[in-house]
């Protein structure tokens, strides 16, 4: 028991800090630095991009429902997002959707 809660300890402190590092170092009236904000735009859809691909790196054609299941919720999810802008919608709606057709459709 005191293990478990040396652990969720560790983390918390260990999650404070991570989040504190931003406020410390771009505290104040410094300007955030343009690579970092570069960053900051880039980054989202790439590791989205990342997610996607690696989701779909398993699907086997030639075999099974024929990767119809994740890429009908690929599509869902990027049609309601464009549609509603609205990413948890998008992510809920998709993962829902996914779980449906591969649990009772296929």
């Amino acid at each position: 028991m005191l293990h478990s809660v040396a652990i969720i300890a560790v983390a918390a402190i260990v999650t404070m800090i991570i989040r504190a590092v931003p406020f410390v170092a771009f505290g104040g009236k410094r300007e955030v630095p343009e690579t970092v904000t570069y960053l900051g735009k880039v980054l989202p859809p790439a590791i989205m991009v990342i997610l996607v691909i690696y989701c779909v790196k398993g699907i086997n054609l030639f075999t099974g429902s024929h990767g119809f299941p994740e890429l009908l919720s690929i599509a869902v999810v990027a049609l309601l997002h464009i549609w509603k802008k609205n990413t948890l919608l998008s992510i809920a709606v998709g993962t829902i959707l996914y779980m449906i057709l591969v649990q009772v459709v296929f």
